[in-house]
């Protein structure tokens, strides 16, 4: 099949069809709201930064207190899933966000609002995790769980462009405040319909993966790795000291932690997994696209910002497009065109639209025109995006045994997010570092939108190498075999 049609003895498979398709707007809920809050804080930093007095050095920890704990915690919290339920990590990942919306929202001082994020981006981690693998057993037929992977795609790589809209919205109205109290009604419903709609699952159990040093040292690494990303990295350079020293740590955990795997008896994450070659290669190509997916849409609103004079509101409304677009294909078309070709060819195809668009990108000129040199870029990340990643999140589910289907989910998350730091920490000191060269030879918006046109030609770059794994390593040979013996109604994919 395209994805595993087995569900453990209990799970919500079971469910009426249209109690199933209201649980999945659940799950979809919670996704958008854990998205939506990335891109709403970052059009809100200016203010923040206004009210509570952050340096511009100290801002970034608003930011980065939120991924560290996000990033670092979306693998375990996948496999706690597993082990405990997936509803009851949900649910308990929603509480835990909600409560720290709330905090974040009566933050008076610095502090107070970084420990608030931290706590946030470990709801995050503990709520998102976990819905992939609950759609997949929630949608064991084929052209169901295609739809329902569409669905969940699109909220999880356009939530982030509507929350530039509402960012701009909610700040500019009322203040920054509301852009963590919006969460109140939102969590406090969705944990409501999570517990009446979403059936319980019992889980595997913790003795079946209570591996305390495997889960130390995988958290461990997680978090050191991204915040090597995002603070020495991004603010002393790639070769600094401390980037070197906590790299060389982040490498050395994760060599105890594979090693750790190797030889526990009830492993936190089975190695075995990474065996199936449909499941690595696509985390491989989630890490890649969204090195370049994410780092574009930071450096593109930088671009209208500061080169083309976009207030944040204006920025929203600029990227609302991409979102539109992906929103149509998503949940209209994807599962049509996954049920028809399989998934390996709208993969590579969405792919190869979003590297024509970013490479169309470095075209952008100073004094550019939207109409002319934005808004075409935008359609094709838009296009690309709703091809490809319902594609590739049901790829990435579609060689996994049930009993490992919230590990699958985080991991796949897990590479998301830390692709998308990397990507985003790469590209942005590649652009600082271009714009520094020629500002001396250069006027100062010229100087600016060089910096741009490089990292947009380095995305383009990084999201072709995804498209070379996607023809290269994706090759379902399982669902191949399965479509001849006539057990599947997915069209064959050619070798």
């Amino acid at each position: 099949m395209y994805a595993t049609t087995e569900t453990l003895a209990t799970t919500p498979a079971a469910q009426g069809g249209r109690s199933r398709w209201l649980a999945l707007y659940t799950l979809c809920a919670g996704m958008l709201m854990i998205v939506l809050d990335v891109t709403v804080v970052n059009v809100a930093l200016p203010a923040i930064q206004d009210d509570l007095g952050f340096t511009n050095s100290s801002l970034a920890w608003v930011v980065n207190a939120y991924m560290i704990a996000f990033g670092g915690l979306l693998l375990l919290a996948g496999r706690l899933g597993d082990l405990l339920g997936r509803r009851n990590v949900f649910t308990a990942g929603l509480v835990v966000f909600t409560a720290a919306s709330v905090l974040c929202g009566l933050a008076g001082s610095q502090e107070v609002l970084v420990i608030a994020r931290f706590i946030q981006g470990v709801g995050g981690a503990l709520t998102s995790a976990v819905i992939l693998g609950m759609i997949v057993t929630l949608f064991p037929e084929p052209r169901e769980q295609a739809k329902a992977i569409g669905m969940y795609a699109f909220v999880a790589s356009a939530g982030g462009s509507i929350g530039l809209l509402a960012g701009g919205v909610l700040t500019q109205a009322i203040n920054w405040h509301w852009i963590f109290f919006v969460n109140l009604p939102i969590g406090a419903a969705t944990i409501a319909l999570a517990v009446k709609l979403i059936e319980k699952d019992k889980g595997l159990g913790l003795g079946r993966g209570t591996d305390v040093p495997g889960a130390v040292l995988i958290t461990a690494a997680l978090m050191v790795g991204v915040f090597t990303i995002v603070e020495p990295a991004a603010e002393l350079g790639w070769t600094a000291p401390q980037t070197l020293v906590l790299a060389a740590v982040t490498l050395v955990l994760l060599a105890g932690f594979i090693a750790r795997e190797a030889t526990a008896a009830t492993p936190l994450v089975p190695l075995r997994i990474f065996r199936s070659r449909t499941l690595t290669g696509a985390n491989l190509i989630q890490a890649l696209a969204a090195s370049g997916m994410f780092g574009i849409f930071f450096l593109g609103s930088l671009y209208l910002q500061r080169v083309l004079g976009y207030d944040a509101l204006e920025i929203g409304l600029a990227f609302l497009p991409t979102t539109a677009v992906m929103g149509l294909l998503s949940v209209r078309y994807s599962d049509k065109l996954v049920m028809r070709f399989g998934p390996r060819r709208p993969l590579i195809a969405g792919l190869s639209l979003i590297v024509v668009g970013l490479a169309l990108f470095t075209q952008a000129p100073v004094g550019g025109n939207y109409v002319v040199h934005v808004l075409p870029v935008l359609v094709l990340l838009g296009l690309g995006g709703g091809v490809c990643f319902p594609a590739l999140m049901g790829l990435s589910m579609s060689d996994v045994k049930p009993e490992d289907a919230g590990l699958a989910s985080g991991l796949i998350g897990t590479m998301g997010q830390v692709g998308a730091a990397l990507g985003l920490a790469v590209l942005a000191t590649l652009a600082a570092t271009r714009t520094a060269a020629v500002a001396d030879t250069k006027p100062a918006l010229d100087a600016l939108t060089d910096g741009y046109h490089l990292s947009f030609a380095i995305a383009a770059a990084i999201v072709a190498a995804a498209v070379a794994i996607a023809v290269t390593v994706m090759r379902p040979a399982k669902q191949q075999a399965e479509v001849e013996s006539g057990e599947s109604d997915v069209v064959p994919e050619a070798a």
